[in-house]
C-alpha cells in the first residue's frame, strides 16, 4: 500500500501504519483515569465529572450488571441523550465484556421493539421520560431489567431541585413504577461497589458494539463492532488531528453518541485524549453558541446542517466562537460557501470527512492544516487501502472512472449482526463495498458524487446531486437544498430542487432556473422547485431524501 498516490499529501507527522492495541475499548477510560484522575472528563450543564468519579461510576455498573447476571456477549441497550449515564452505561457494559446497543431515544415502540428483539439485548438502561415507550414493548423482546435515570440525577444545585418542577409544569410525565424489573440507576451505583473489572476479551473477534444502521432500504441492519475496530478508528482518528493535545482539547459534544459518528469522533476520541466533553443533550442552536462562547470548545464534530444553522443565527454576531480549533463535517456533503464562511467566523478550520457506519465509521477526510481539496472527502486514513471498482464486475476501475467506493482497514466491521447473507454481498475479497458512487484523481483525492440508489438518470444521462447541490448552495438566497429525481413520463426520471431560503429572500423559481443554467449542463438544470420551510432530517442532520420522495410520490397519487 505504500505507493498509494494518497500517501504524498500525508503530513509528516501522520504515519502511513500503526500498530494499535489490541485490548478491550473501556482500556481508553481507565488510562486516561489513571494517568489523570482529576482532569474534567465531562462538563454537564454545569455539572462537572473528573475521570477518577466517572472510572469509579463505570466500574459500579459494570459489577452491578454482572449482579443481575449480565455477562460477556450480552447485549445491553442504552437508550440516552449525552448524559453522563451514556458514558457510564457504555463503558460499564464494555468492561465486563458485554455488547452495547445504542438505541435512539427518539424511537417509537414499533422500532425499539424491533430493534431490542434483533440485537436479544437483555438489559435496557433509559430515562423517566421514555419509560412509558419503553415499558410498553418489554414484555414483546428479551429484557429482563429496565434502568432508570433521570437528567437531573447529574444536575448540580439548584438546577436538580429545579427540573421536577419545571418538568411538572410543562406536563411533562416522569412517573416509573420501580419493582424487581424496573431499576433505579442512581441506586444502583450506590449499592454497588467500584473494585475494578474487566473480561477477558479478544479484541479482533469479540463485539464491543452492535450499532443499527439507518435503515433507508428495508429493515435496519445491526452491524458488527469488534473492540479492535472501534480502538483503531478512534487511534486513526487522533493520528489525523496531530495537533491535538493530551488534557488539552474540549469537545463540543452535541452528536448523539447513538450515531457511530458522535461515538468515535466524540466519546471514544475524547476519553483517549484525556479531553473534555462538553455534553449537550439536544441540538438547539442558540444554546450551542452560548456554550461555544461560555465554555471555550476546542473541537466542534457535526452535520453540515449545524454549521448551516450556526451561520445563519441572526445574532450570530452576539458570540464569541475564537475558541474552535477545527471541526470535521460528517453525515453528508459539506457545501463549499457554508465551509469558508464558518472558517471566516470562527478562523479554526472546517474539513469534509466521510466514512459509514460498517467502518467505525471514518475512512477518509480532509487534511487539516494541509493540503486539502473544496468538494473531495479527502484521503484515506492511516492502514485504510479504498479502490473504484465497476458496479458489475468488480474489477478496479482506471484513474479518474466513476464506480463503486470500496474499503479495507482495520475499522471495517465483522458483519451484519445475524445476517450472514447481508454480509456476504457487502464483503468481496476482502473489500467492504460501500455503495457509494465515487471518483478518485490523480493525488489520490476522493470524491463521492451520491449513494447509488440517488443518482438520477434522465433521459440516459447521469445526473449526480451533490453537483447540482453545490451550484444551488452558491446562490445567495439559499439556506438548505437537496436535489432528488422524480418520475418523468419522457425522461423517465427528471431532477427536482427543493429549497429553503434564507429569512427574507425573494428569488423565484425562474431565477434559480436561469442561475443554473449559466453554471450547469442543461440536462443537469432542475426543471422542478419546491420551496419549502424546513427540509426533513436525521438527528445528526442528515437531509432524508427518501422522505421528500415519499411525499412527492403521495401529493402526486392525489392528483
Amino acid at each position: 500500500m505504500s505507493d498509494k498516490a494518497w500517501f504524498r499529501h500525508y503530513p509528516l507527522e501522520v504515519p502511513h501504519t500503526y500498530g494499535y492495541p489490541k485490548h478491550n475499548l473501556a482500556q481508553l477510560l481507565v488510562d486516561s483515569a489513571t494517568a489523570y484522575p482529576d482532569h474534567t472528563a465531562i462538563y454537564f450543564l454545569r455539572k462537572k465529572v473528573s475521570y477518577k468519579t466517572l472510572l469509579d461510576s463505570s466500574y459500579r455498573f459494570a459489577n452491578a450488571l454482572l449482579a443481575l447476571g449480565i455477562h460477556k456477549g450480552d447485549r445491553v441497550a442504552v437508550m440516552l441523550p449525552n448524559c453522563p449515564q451514556a458514558v457510564i452505561a457504555y463503558f460499564g457494559t464494555l468492561m465486563i465484556g458485554g455488547i452495547v446497543v445504542m438505541t435512539n431515544p427518539l424511537y417509537m415502540p414499533r422500532e425499539l421493539e424491533y430493534q431490542l428483539k434483533d440485537s436479544g439485548a437483555k438489559v435496557i438502561v433509559t430515562l423517566d421520560l421514555l419509560f412509558e415507550r419503553v415499558h410498553k414493548v418489554l414484555d414483546k423482546t428479551d429484557v429482563k431489567q429496565m434502568i432508570v435515570t433521570s437528567i437531573k440525577d447529574y444536575l448540580p444545585f439548584p438546577e436538580s431541585i429545579l427540573y421536577p418542577l419545571k418538568a411538572k409544569k410543562d406536563g411533562i410525565k416522569r412517573d416509573v413504577f420501580y419493582g424487581s424489573d424496573v431499576l433505579s440507576f442512581m441506586k444502583l451505583l450506590k449499592e454497588s461497589h467500584a473494585l475494578p473489572c474487566s473480561a477477558a476479551i479478544d479484541a479482533e473477534n469479540d463485539l464491543a458494539l452492535i450499532q443499527y444502521t439507518g435503515g433507508t432500504t428495508g429493515q435496519p441492519k445491526g452491524v458488527m463492532l469488534t473492540h479492535y475496530n472501534l480502538v483503531a478508528n478512534t487511534i486513526q482518528s487522533k493520528l489525523w488531528c496531530y495537533r491535538s493535545h493530551i488534557t488539552k482539547e474540549k469537545y463540543l459534544a452535541v452528536l448523539p453518541f447513538f450515531h457511530v459518528f458522535g461515538l468515535t469522533v466524540l466519546l471514544n476520541q475524547s476519553i483517549y485524549m484525556a479531553g473534555t466533553l462538553i455534553l449537550i443533550p439536544r441540538f438547539e442552536i442558540t444554546k450551542v453558541l452560548q456554550t461555544i462562547s461560555k465554555q471555550k470548545p476546542t473541537i466542534f464534530p457535526g452535520a453540515p446542517t449545524m454549521y448551516i444553522s450556526l451561520i445563519h443565527h441572526p445574532d450570530l454576531h452576539k458570540y464569541d466562537l475564537s475558541s474552535i480549533d477545527f471541526c470535521i463535517s460528517g453525515a453528508a456533503s459539506l457545501p463549499l460557501e457554508v465551509q469558508e464562511r464558518f472558517e471566516s467566523i470562527t478562523g479554526g478550520k472546517l474539513i469534509e470527512g466521510y466514512g459509514l457506519t460498517e467502518a467505525s465509521p471514518i475512512t477518509h477526510a480532509n487534511n487539516i492544516w494541509d493540503k486539502r481539496k473544496s468538494g473531495s472527502i479527502g484521503i484515506p486514513f492511516p492502514d485504510t487501502d479504498c479502490r473504484i471498482n465497476n458496479f458489475e464486475t468488480g474489477e478496479e476501475l482506471p484513474l479518474g472512472s466513476i464506480g463503486e467506493l470500496a474499503v479495507r482497514g482495520p475499522q471495517v466491521m465483522k458483519g451484519y449482526w445475524n445476517l450472514p447473507d447481508e454480509t456476504a454481498k457487502i464483503f468481496k475479497d476482502g473489500w467492504l463495498y460501500t455503495g457509494d458512487l465515487g471518483k478518485m484523481d490523480e493525488e489520490g483525492f476522493f470524491y463521492i458524487l451520491d449513494r447509488r440508489k440517488d443518482l438520477i438518470i434522465a433521459g440516459g444521462y447521469n445526473i449526480y446531486p451533490r453537483e447540482v447541490e453545490e451550484v444551488l448552495f452558491e446562490h445567495p438566497d439559499i439556506k438548505e437544498a437537496v436535489v432528488a429525481g422524480v418520475v418523468d413520463p419522457y425522461r423517465g426520471e427528471t431532477v427536482k430542487a427543493f429549497i429553503v431560503l434564507n429569512e427574507g429572500a425573494v428569488t423565484n423559481e425562474a431565477e434559480l432556473k436561469l442561475w443554473c443554467k449559466e453554471r450547469l449542463a442543461v440536462y443537469k438544470v432542475p426543471r422542478i422547485y419546491e420551496f419549502r420551510d424546513s427540509l426533513p432530517k436525521t438527528i445528526i442532520g442528515k437531509v432524508l431524501r427518501r422522505k421528500l420522495l415519499e411525499e412527492d410520490a403521495e401529493k402526486m397519487n392525489k392528483e
